[in-house]
C-alpha cells in the first residue's frame, strides 16, 4: 500500500464568495442518522454531508485521496499506520483524536453495524498516539483503503453520553440518540431532520478543509411521487432532482432553463431467490422449496424479457446485463455479462423437468421509491412469469420499511439494487453469495444461498495481493454465481440528474452528490 501525499487535493480550491442554498429531491427518505446502522447508497451519501471517514474518494478521478488521515504507510503486510490531521474538531466543538477513530472503526465491527462489509480483514484498531492509529489485518488486504471511503467517523464521548455507543438495530423499533441526531467533523451540520418531510444542513463555520462550492445552506426533501418531484423542479421549488423518471426526460432535455447530466452508475438490479427453506411461506407447494432448485431460478430468469423492460419501462436507463456487477467493477468481464436467452418455451420445459409443469405460487417483494421504475419493473416481470405458470404474490413498500424486511429474511423473491463503493467485485460477492457468516459474510445474502466453492474463492479473493490471480478468481466467481442462479442480474442503471441550468457540480458513478463541489451560479 502506498503512502498517500499529506495534501488533500480534491477540493482545496479557494472557496467561492457568493453563499447559497441549494435545494434538492429525490423519491427515498433514509432510515436513520446512526451512521452504522444501515448500509444504503442513499443514507451514505447524505451522512457524507456531516461524517468523514480516513480518506474518501476523489469526485472526479474516483482515486482515495487523505481526509481525516493525512497520510499512511505500511508497517508490515499486515499492520498500516495512519497519520491524523490535527486540528479536526467535531460539530460540538471537541476535538478529533485517534480515540474517535478506535471507537468508529470498533464501531462498524459490533453485532448491529450494517458496516461490517467494509471492515473484513481488520483485526483489531490501535491507537499510538493522539494523532496516531494502526490498523492491524488478519491477513494482507488489497482493498483496505477503497473500505474504509464508508466508515466515517462518529465521536466517542459524545455516543458515551448520549447512550449510542452500540449502532441502533434496524430490525427494532428502539432507537438511540444517534438516530435522530449527528455529531461529525464534516463540511456541514445536521440542522433539522423532520423524516418524510425534510432534511436541513448548514455549513460548517469551523471546517478544517476549503469549499470549491458555494453552497451554505442545504436542503434535502423526499418526494416519492414521481410527477410532484418533476413539477418541484419545474416550478424552481427545488434545484435538483437526483432521479428523473425516463418517461419525463425528453421534455427536461427540452427545457431552456434546465440540463440533465448523464453516466453509469456502478449498480446493478437484480432478484433474489430463498434458497434456504424447505418450504416457501404463503407458496401453494408444500413440503419443499421450488426455488432451491437450479432448473426453477433458470427459468425465472429466462422468462424475463429484458429487452421489453429495457424499451418501454427503463427507457435507455438500464443496461440488461448477467453480470452480478457493472463494468466499471474489477471482476467484470463480457462473457460474465452474457446474459441466458429469453426464451418461454425453454423456461416451461425447465419448469417441467423440474416437477412444475403448472407453476407454483410464489411471495415477490420490490421497493417502490428505492430504483429507477423499480415497481413497474416488478409488476412487468410478474405478469411475465404468469405465462410459464408462476404466480407471483407482488407487495411493494417504500426502502425505509422493505430492506429490514428482507434482512429479517421474510421475502422468498426480491429485488436489490447492488452499487459497488470500492469498485472491486469482492464487495458484491461477500455480501451477496458468501454463505452468511460473520464480518460482512453474507450480510445482503437475505436469500442464503450457498455453495462451498464460493465461499472458498471469496475467501482467497479477501487476502490475495497478486493483483492478476485476484482478477481471474474475481471472474471465477462472478461466473460461478452465473452459473449456479444464484441471483437473476436485470441492468446496471444509467443515473440522469435534471437541474436548474445554473447549478454546477460533478457527476459520481455511485449517485451520490459531493456537496464540497457544488456551486448555484
Amino acid at each position: 500500500m502506498a503512502a498517500a501525499a499529506v495534501v488533500c487535493t480534491g477540493w482545496m480550491a479557494p472557496a467561492a464568495v457568493q453563499a447559497k442554498t441549494f435545494k434538492w429531491a429525490s423519491q427515498g427518505e433514509i432510515a436513520t442518522w446512526d451512521i452504522h446502522s444501515q448500509n444504503n447508497a442513499l443514507q451514505n451519501g447524505l451522512h457524507a454531508n456531516v461524517y468523514e471517514s480516513l480518506v474518501y474518494y476523489n469526485s472526479r478521478t474516483f482515486e482515495v485521496e487523505p481526509v481525516l488521515a493525512t497520510s499512511w504507510r505500511d508497517i508490515s503486510p499486515t499492520q498500516v499506520r495512519f497519520n491524523l490531521r490535527q486540528g479536526v474538531k467535531f460539530h460540538d466543538g471537541s476535538p478529533m483524536t485517534a480515540d474517535d477513530v478506535v471507537f468508529s472503526l470498533n464501531r462498524a465491527m459490533a453485532p448491529t453495524s450494517n458496516f461490517s462489509i467494509y471492515t473484513q480483514g481488520i483485526d483489531k484498531v490501535v491507537k499510538v498516539d493522539s494523532h496516531t492509529v494502526d490498523i492491524f489485518l488478519k491477513n494482507p488486504n488489497p482493498v483496505l483503503l477503497r473500505q474504509l471511503t464508508e466508515l466515517r467517523i462518529m465521536n466517542k464521548a459524545w455516543a458515551e453520553k448520549n447512550n449510542s455507543v452500540a449502532p441502533k438495530d434496524l430490525k427494532t423499533p428502539e432507537e438511540n440518540f444517534a438516530h435522530r441526531n449527528a455529531n461529525g467533523t464534516g463540511p456541514y451540520i445536521l440542522e433539522s431532520w423532520q423524516p418524510d418531510q425534510r432534511m436541513v444542513f448548514k455549513r460548517n463555520p469551523h471546517w478544517w478543509g476549503k469549499m470549491e462550492g458555494n453552497v451554505t445552506e442545504i436542503v434535502y426533501t423526499p418526494i416519492k411521487s414521481a410527477a410532484t418531484r418533476i413539477a418541484a423542479l419545474l416550478s424552481g421549488e427545488v434545484d435538483l432532482v437526483l432521479d428523473p423518471t425516463p418517461q419525463d426526460l425528453p421534455r427536461l432535455r427540452a427545457s431552456p432553463n434546465l440540463k440533465v447530466v448523464d453516466g453509469v452508475e456502478n449498480r446493478t438490479i437484480f432478484l433474489g431467490m430463498d434458497q434456504f427453506r424447505d418450504e416457501l411461506p404463503g407458496s401453494n407447494i408444500k413440503g419443499k422449496n421450488p426455488l432451491k432448485d437450479l432448473r426453477v431460478r433458470k427459468a425465472l430468469y429466462q422468462a424475463i424479457d429484458i429487452d421489453t423492460i429495457s424499451r418501454n419501462i427503463m427507457r435507455g436507463l438500464g443496461k440488461p446485463t448477467g453480470a452480478l456487477v457493472a463494468p466499471q467493477v474489477a471482476g467484470w468481464t463480457e462473457s460474465v455479462a452474457k446474459r441466458y436467452p429469453y426464451d418461454v418455451e425453454a423456461a416451461k420445459k425447465l419448469l417441467a423437468e423440474a416437477g412444475y409443469p403448472d407453476g407454483f405460487e410464489v411471495d415477490f417483494a420490490c421497493p417502490n421509491n428505492r430504483y429507477i421504475n423499480d415497481e413497474a419493473i416488478c409488476q412487468a416481470i410478474t405478469a411475465m412469469w404468469a405465462r410459464i405458470g408462476v404466480k407471483a404474490k407482488l407487495r411493494t413498500m417504500p426502502l425505509v420499511t422493505y430492506f429490514p424486511m428482507i434482512q429479517r429474511y421474510e421475502a422468498s423473491i426480491y429485488m436489490l439494487g447492488w452499487g459497488v463503493p470500492t469498485f472491486d467485485a469482492l464487495y458484491s460477492l461477500q455480501s451477496l453469495v458468501r454463505s452468511v457468516g460473520t464480518g460482512g459474510d453474507g450480510n445482503y445474502n437475505v436469500g442464503r444461498f450457498s455453495n462451498e466453492r464460493m465461499d472458498y474463492l471469496v475467501d482467497r479473493i479477501k487476502v490475495e495481493t497478486d493483483a492478476p490471480v485476484r482478477r481471474r478468481m474475481l471472474t471465477e466467481a462472478l461466473q460461478l454465481q452465473n452459473d449456479l442462479v444464484a441471483h437473476i442480474p436485470l441492468h446496471d442503471q444509467v443515473i440522469p440528474w435534471a437541474m436548474k441550468k445554473n447549478i454546477d457540480l460533478v457527476h459520481r458513478a455511485d449517485n451520490r452528490i459531493d456537496m464540497r463541489l457544488v456551486k448555484v451560479n
